[in-house]
């Protein structure tokens, strides 16, 4: 039989970028399917009627910038476009701690294992920190509660995948003004803008500053010759003679499609691979001994944000990049919890609803009544956003979330669910939001615990790790430590979904160097 490609990759995030770039380098014909749009910076979504909404219920409908996944007891967010998560993500891309290594992954996977493959994502997204003559608001207020809670030890700037113009500051006339940005050709040959700390980086870069894996990893991928198609959502897999045959949909209105392939990389990130392979074996039959752990070992990587109001003090949370700094407690040292501070931030859309909702008066529109009157009081008149601090961070959390495929009431498709039970995580998320309190508190502001966690112990993510996870054999993983599916040789998941256990901190970079490597070991 004819195969139409070497390999197929379905998906084009951290791991998917990496699989495509490596694949197409060694001069194999690759073809990425991407569920998302290709986004360009006249098309981001800015105001209310734009594509904000990619809807897992009806993609051709309504495929935007974001999909919410909303579940009992947790909600997951993921980007949807080529280049993944990078497009929504906030730029960290840190390296993993070296404890995380020591349970839960197979023998192979080390810190030491990793680190020229950390190395090699870095230079790849041409990491730095941010300009010492460039610090934020929020950055200042981070390592003044660092040193006010004798923590100035654990503060850290961190690797940030920005270009930057080490001549801006926040002293120019303007600072903000696109016109700032100084355009430059990249190492891959695409223009980017540098930062002017606009904001906007979860909503995508009006300057193009921001590394994001269309203009590294994929662009070396397509310059190598791997044709990347997008709003193509896969829905099955089937073996094929000596490879496998991709099922998918055209979401721009052209039908089902299908193309083969000896090798196929699957990584749509923890909730879509997951799903994928779940269908697979229990709807379509297609892939039936894939590993009884599939679905099972899922984690929301411990995020949390506390808002905290400072009425004496500016935070301006609207600017500069989303994430800049953070305070270690990763060591364990408050009663065994491990968690990771950051700075939060968000854009002018979210700070200019933050107005809006405390100006508007209709039922089921305001802010539950008492936060209401607090922030009335506290800011006597200021503008809200800009005394506001979002305290970030993650945790090691529990493991032991359970995705699978259910028949739920009258419908007659099967769903996928999420069981999360937040008891056992409850420790170190409280953890975080009590050392949030204490930042806070240390600096003159007032941390405001979310109704949501403190009524409903509901979490939001937007770093699911897990659900296909790597191990030394079918009985505890669905994939080994190059990410093959065990049992079916030339299929690969290389995504979050393969991490067994939560990092703590932004995974993006450990997602990319377990890509890498595997990329390493495949190749060689």
């Amino acid at each position: 039989m004819s195969l139409g490609y070497d390999a197929i990759v379905i998906g084009s995030g951290f791991g998917g970028a990496v699989a495509a770039c490596r694949l197409a380098e060694a001069g194999q014909r690759v073809l990425v399917l991407e569920r998302g749009r290709r986004w360009a910076t006249e098309d981001l979504p800015r105001g209310p009627e734009d594509d904000w909404v990619f809807d897992a219920e009806a993609p051709e409908r309504r495929h935007g910038w974001l999909d919410l996944r909303l579940f009992p007891r947790i909600g997951v967010a993921q980007g949807a476009g080529v280049g993944g998560g990078s497009l929504v993500y906030a730029n960290v891309f840190v390296e993993a701690e070296r404890f995380v290594f020591d349970r839960g992954w197979p023998e192979q996977i080390s810190f030491e294992a990793l680190a020229p493959h950390y190395a090699t994502a870095g230079r790849m997204l041409e990491v730095r920190t941010l300009p010492a003559g460039q610090r934020t608001a929020r950055q200042r207020l981070m390592r003044d509660a660092a040193a006010a809670t004798g923590a100035a030890d654990r503060f850290r700037d961190l690797p940030l995948a920005v270009r930057f113009d080490d001549a801006w500051h926040y002293g120019l006339d303007a600072p903000h003004d696109p016109a700032h940005s100084r355009a430059e050709r990249n190492a891959f040959g695409r223009t980017q803008g540098t930062c002017v700390h606009c904001g906007d980086c979860d909503l995508g870069c009006p300057v193009g500053a921001r590394n994001t894996l269309d203009l590294n990893y994929l662009a070396r991928a397509e310059d190598r010759g791997a044709e990347i198609r997008p709003l193509c959502l896969v829905h099955a897999i089937e073996p094929q003679g000596e490879g496998y045959r991709v099922h998918y949909r055209r979401l721009d209105g052209g039908g089902e499609a299908s193309e083969s392939a000896r090798r196929v990389v699957v990584a749509a990130g923890s909730l879509g691979s997951t799903e994928l392979l779940l269908r697979c074996r229990d709807q379509h039959r297609t892939l039936p001994a894939l590993s009884p752990r599939l679905g099972h070992g899922w984690c929301a990587n411990g995020d949390f944000l506390t808002p905290a109001l400072y009425a004496d003090r500016e935070v301006s949370p609207t600017r500069g990049p989303t994430i800049t700094g953070a305070i270690d407690y990763l060591d364990g040292s408050d009663g065994g919890q491990r968690y990771f501070v950051e700075d939060g931030g968000f854009p002018d859309v979210i700070g200019n609803a933050l107005r809006a909702a405390l100006e508007r008066q209709a039922d089921g529109e305001r802010l539950l009544e008492g936060w209401r009157l607090l922030l009335e009081g506290l800011l006597a008149g200021r503008d809200p956003h800009a005394h506001l601090m979002p305290w970030f961070g993650q945790g090691v959390d529990e493991s032991d979330g359970v995705m699978r495929l259910e028949r739920g009431g009258f419908a007659r498709d099967l769903a996928l669910t999420l069981d999360y039970d937040v008891r056992r995580s409850r420790p170190v998320v409280q953890a975080l939001i009590e050392r949030h309190k204490r930042l806070a508190a240390a600096t003159g502001g007032l941390a405001l615990e979310p109704p949501s966690w403190s009524l409903f112990d509901y979490l939001l993510t937007p770093h699911p790790l897990g659900g296909c996870n790597m191990g030394s054999g079918r009985e505890d993983g669905v994939v080994d430590h190059k990410g093959e599916v065990f049992g079916y040789p030339g299929l690969h998941v290389l995504d979050g979904a393969i991490v067994p256990r939560a990092l703590g901190l932004n995974p993006s970079r450990t997602i990319a160097a377990l890509a890498e490597r595997a990329m390493a070991e495949i190749l060689a």
